[in-house]
């Protein structure tokens, strides 16, 4: 599991931060790619990147305003060309149905593959045998969600040594064991397979909030998160811009990750009037508060390590 930022900026592109996108790369655990929001120019941005289009399976879009959804029709339609012909789903708030079909109708773009649109609500969203998501209005300009993607857990690894020890040898056995159930031996001795397996794997949790005031959404949708990706679109000496603008502070986002009890946290969505040793500055007020934080930028990527 891996976050990959294509776009850390806010509101319009600047030359060292595109807009909105995020990539979940679960290519170990699914073979895919998800997207989060999906800004003017992504496609491009990937373009510098390991991405394949045809491996996004899903794209959740946090909110309507453009440095979030412009890029959409421009990388649903090139998905078509770049040997995309696996579903897609588009996952919205209200709205986003509309803006894909007139997109795609008016441009007579003509797409190969499935496409599902989904206008979301608060509550899980999607879910499947191994992760789930959560979806929960923040405090926004306009309806702004946040995510909690969560990894379920995964079985113990199957104690192999100790069964070759009672001399079992590998087989359909195996499978049988590793599900925990009771099993009986060719000379009769009957074993309990949860005896044969280790504790099991605890699920991850990724964080990824939209365009939001600090919020007590932001904070639940948080609690004990893997990590936390928060917008920080002001640093604290522009308190009051952000809170007229709908947006948070450098601070704000780190209260929010210390009162979740998150293990670390990346700040992403900068305005382009922090630049240079500015940015340096960000980064030093949030740790003040929360002392695991990064401060994103173009391209750069963190992995999500599996709990030990």
């Amino acid at each position: 599991m891996e976050l990959l930022f294509l776009g850390t900026g806010a509101g319009v592109p600047a030359k060292e931060r595109n807009v909105s996108a995020i990539a979940l790369q679960l290519l170990e655990e699914r073979g895919a790619t998800w997207l989060f929001d999906c800004g003017e120019a992504t496609q491009h941005q990937i373009l510098h990147t390991s991405i394949r289009p045809r491996r996004i399976e899903n794209i959740f879009i946090t909110h309507l305003h453009g440095d979030h959804i412009f890029g959409l029709p421009g990388l649903l339609g090139s998905r078509s060309f770049q040997g995309g012909d696996t579903p897609l789903v588009v996952y919205g708030p209200k709205g986003i149905q509309s803006f894909i079909e007139t997109a795609l109708t008016v441009s007579s773009t003509h797409i190969k593959y499935k496409l599902h649109v989904v206008e979301i609500d608060e509550g899980v969203i999607f879910e499947d045998e191994r992760f789930m998501v959560i979806a929960k209005r923040l405090d926004h300009g306009m309806l702004s969600y946040g995510f909690r993607v969560v990894e379920k857990d995964l079985p113990g690894t199957l104690l192999v040594d100790k069964l070759q020890q009672l001399g079992i040898r590998p087989g359909p056995i195996y499978q049988q064991i590793k599900l925990g159930k009771t099993v009986e031996l060719d000379d009769g001795t009957v074993i309990d397979g949860r005896d044969f397996v280790g504790p099991p794997q605890k699920g991850r949790i990724v964080t990824i909030l939209g365009d939001t005031r600090y919020c007590e959404a932001s904070i639940e949708l948080a609690q004990e998160a893997d990590v936390l990706i928060h917008e920080a679109t002001f640093g604290a000496r522009d308190g009051e811009l952000a809170y007229d603008y709908y947006h948070s502070t450098t601070v704000q986002a780190a209260e929010v990750a210390k009162r979740a009890g998150a293990k670390k946290l990346i700040l992403t969505h900068i305005s382009s009037r922090y630049q240079g040793a500015m940015c340096d500055e960000l980064l030093n007020e949030a740790k003040a508060i929360f002392p695991n934080v990064e401060l994103a930028r173009d391209f750069a990527s963190f992995s999500v390590p599996r709990k030990k």
